[in-house]
């Protein structure tokens, strides 16, 4: 069922959204998906919907900072649904120019009279105001040094991550590398090849009026300029392509595998990689789709049925657990595409930097080190195995692998360079696939290629 929703109300499903990324840690991208199924929506109020909602999280920290310098209590002591009006009406004042200042006011404090009383309107009404006071607008959240504190604010990331990353990377990559991650993220197609050529895809999608250009590093990608659901584009009911991000397309190059192989994609799910796989192997072999989740199950066997794969068996299993039966019979090649802290998809996932810490990165790496060493018992003698992160954090990339190689002599690290497309190769480093968003305008990814050569 659909309900009605004025353009008004717009700013309330999106301070709604919010409330349950906050009080929920869900995503974003799902919330939204679920609220345009239930609410009929014109096309414009869609796109300001998904505005203000990615908007107002890719910038909340220089928000909250405003919206603190007006307050006397803490900003996580006022009502979570007001919290999260706030924020948005304080997103649209500083950051879109398509409604006046006092209109955005107003319909603030009507919506927060409506939802929380007299009170809460007049509280809205009250720190709004204030905040749109000439000597107030510059006064919060300004770069005086490059403290950690005063960079976080600055580019609207938590404080400890910026730390890390400057650990890490260097204050001036790091200072690219926020301003990227609140960018909008290309919305990316991966050519089906047993269906099409990209050339062909392209032409298509130019001829039907979509804004699309190749990708520059992997040769099977498209990028579109489209506001619109990726299941109303051309040739998406056919098969003719799978939403993949470009430096996720590069994965399967550096796994390589080849027709008739029999292939482990040991966390699968949503099936994008899964399926390039199958496709790359010409739909011939025995590719198995393994994931925990049921609801990625049902993800990987939507895509697998609408792109029309063969060659791919979905199996609901742990990859930390013993495989037993036929599943833990040996392959010729292993993807480990691990679960991880995802600060590589930032732009397309903003909320994760306020909903992760730092004891989740050390959480993860010992997750990710344990299927490492799961699934290198059911790998052939001079078989490939391909970790994978789509996050920038060393201590659940390089440090994962490392301790690896340190425990197992039989395997060695190979060179990415070697098995990635000509363009692509330049996102190597030590031997290591490393994607940045700054520099590629793709994800962050991380990847390397581990041969058992005894």
């Amino acid at each position: 069922m659909t309900v009605s929703i004025d353009a008004k109300n717009v700013r309330q499903l999106a301070s709604e959204i919010l409330l349950k990324v906050d009080s929920q840690k869900a995503y974003a991208d799902i919330l939204l998906d679920h609220t345009f199924k239930r609410a009929s929506l014109s096309q414009r109020d869609r796109a300001l919907l998904t505005e203000l909602t990615y908007g107002t999280l890719r910038w909340r920290g220089k928000i909250d900072a405003h919206l603190s310098h007006q307050l006397s209590r803490s900003l996580t002591g006022t009502d979570a649904f007001v919290r999260n009006l706030l924020r948005v009406t304080v997103y649209q004042l500083f950051y879109l120019d398509k409604i006046p200042d006092y209109a955005a006011v107003n319909e603030a404090v009507e919506l927060a009279k409506i939802q929380r009383g007299s009170k809460a309107a007049g509280f809205v009404n009250a720190v709004l105001r204030n905040l749109l006071r000439p000597n107030e607008i510059n006064t919060a959240a300004k770069v005086a040094d490059n403290s950690v504190t005063a960079l976080a604010v600055e580019y609207s990331h938590p404080e400890w991550l910026v730390g890390r990353w400057l650990d890490e990377f260097g204050q001036r990559e790091v200072c690219a590398l926020m301003l990227a991650n609140n960018q909008r993220a290309p919305v990316v197609l991966r050519v089906n090849r047993l269906k099409s050529s990209r050339e062909e895809l392209l032409a298509r999608l130019l001829g039907e009026g979509t804004a699309a250009s190749a990708t520059p590093w992997s040769p099977d990608g498209i990028m579109i300029e489209s506001s619109g659901a990726v299941e109303n584009l051309p040739g998406f009911l056919d098969g003719l392509f799978q939403v993949q991000g470009e430096s996720s397309q590069l994965v399967a190059y550096l796994l390589a595998p080849l027709p008739d192989e029999r292939i482990l994609d040991a966390c699968a799910a949503p099936g994008g990689k899964t399926t390039q796989i199958a496709e790359l192997m010409k739909d011939s072999g025995e590719l198995i789709a393994m994931d925990n989740s049921a609801r990625g199950i049902e993800k990987i066997c939507e895509n697998i049925a609408r792109l029309q794969l063969r060659s791919i068996q979905v199996v609901k299993a742990d990859a930390t657990n013993v495989l037993t039966g036929e599943l833990g019979a040996p392959y010729d090649r292993i993807l480990v595409d691990a679960p991880c802290s995802g600060f590589g998809t930032l732009r397309s996932h903003p909320e994760i930097k306020w909903q992760r810490q730092d004891k989740d990165i050390r959480r993860l790496s010992g997750l990710q080190a344990k299927m490492l060493e799961r699934m290198t018992g059911y790998l052939k003698p001079s078989g490939v195995l391909v970790y994978s992160t789509c996050t920038l954090a060393r201590e659940e990339n390089e440090r994962v692998v490392e301790a690896f190689l340190a425990q197992h002599k039989e395997f060695e690290l190979e060179d990415a360079a070697r098995y990635l497309p000509a363009a692509a190769k330049h996102m190597v480093r030590g031997g290591y696939f490393q994607a940045l968003p700054q520099r590629d305008n793709t994800d962050g990814f991380f990847a390397a290629r581990l041969r058992k050569v005894s």
